[in-house]
């Protein structure tokens, strides 16, 4: 007689009580991995507050302003425990629980920082190969040691790795069900005039970065500011390149989910364009125009005028492609409650 009551009971518990996330071998050993990435690049920095010179070679810039130094490496000590924070956020029960928005942003701004370094580094290390990497002056050799840059770069992509990896199977598990499906099912929605002028307000604010960008890339030196433009080396051409593509593809995601086009294609591909290219060119036009605001000495290092234009360009550009994503997804997201209601 009171059996049926305690399946009943049993088996309604709501699904926030549960595990939020199935803790997999693989989810484990990624976790572990994200975690103990970031220990060489915050180790680093711990050091460099207490006033270690590890890595710093003598006559480095970073030793002029030990306070300005502490502060940015504070900065920095804070992102990059974010990473850990992220790990566990998306592997222990209580995942499902975070709103949306306060999980999505940081590792908007997460995948934003660490993509370009994951698509640069390694094609900079096969131009080094070749004997293409050096700079045409050594101002980067006296800034940090070669080690460093290996040590530091090579954990972010590590963290780059596996968190994107967690947040996959994460979003897989809260939203599968909103990235599904091909591109001429998404809906139009009251906002889709609203998200065309974005996408081409995001077009034409990109073309002065994009041709800025596709420049300096290419060898040219207009709009560079003295110091910069000696420095120049396989290193900095590679970067110019790896902002050119994804430039391209935060304007292609956004155009293709504002305006409907490649109609075949999976959801999932202009989602995952606009994502990982918006997220690009806003966090690290962001990190250029405040690293521009910073007091330098030396007024052949400052950034030029096209250089700020560039970076503020490229910023936007960003902003309003995450706005066009972020607006999609509420549409698809509020219809698929519509009908399960």
């Amino acid at each position: 007689m009171t059996q049926p009551p305690r399946t009943t009971q049993t088996s309604a518990p709501a699904p926030v009580d549960g595990p939020a996330v199935p803790l997999s071998r693989p989810r484990r050993v990624l976790r572990a991995v994200a975690i103990l990435s970031c220990v060489p690049y915050l180790g680093l920095k711990a050091a460099w507050i207490a006033g270690s010179h590890i890595g710093i070679p003598e006559g480095s810039g970073l030793l002029d302003d030990r306070v300005a130094m502490a502060v940015v490496n504070g900065i920095s000590v804070l992102l990059d425990s974010a990473v850990i924070v992220l790990a566990l956020v998306l592997t222990r029960p209580w995942g499902l629980r975070v709103p949306a928005w306060l999980l999505a942003f940081p590792v908007w701004v997460a995948t934003g920082l660490l993509a370009p370094i994951m698509a640069g580094f390694p094609a900079q290390l096969v131009v080094r190969a070749f004997g293409g990497g050096g700079a045409e002056s050594p101002g980067r050799d006296a800034f940090l040691d070669e080690w460093v840059f290996a040590v530091v770069y090579s954990g972010f992509i590590l963290q780059g790795l596996t968190l994107g990896a967690l947040f996959v199977l994460y979003a897989r598990d809260r939203w599968g069900h909103l990235w599904r499906g091909r591109v001429w099912e998404l809906p139009v929605g009251i906002v889709g005039p609203a998200h065309r002028a974005l996408a081409v307000a995001a077009a034409v604010l990109a073309l002065l970065p994009l041709a800025l960008h596709t420049l300096w890339a290419c060898g040219g030196t207009a709009g560079l500011s003295e110091g910069r433009a000696a420095d120049r080396g396989g290193d900095f051409h590679i970067l110019e390149a790896v902002f050119v593509v994804f430039l391209l593809a935060a304007v292609a995601g956004g155009f293709l989910l504002a305006f409907r086009r490649g109609r075949a294609l999976p959801v999932a591909v202009p989602l995952g364009l606009a994502w990982v290219g918006s997220g690009a060119v806003a966090c690290w036009g962001g990190w250029l125009s405040l690293a521009s605001l910073g007091g330098v000495e030396d007024i052949a290092d400052r950034p030029t005028p096209l250089m700020n234009l560039a970076y503020a360009g490229q910023m936007l550009v960003g902003f309003l492609i995450a706005a066009i994503g972020v607006y999609s997804f509420a549409e698809r997201s509020a219809r698929a409650a519509r009908r399960a209601a």
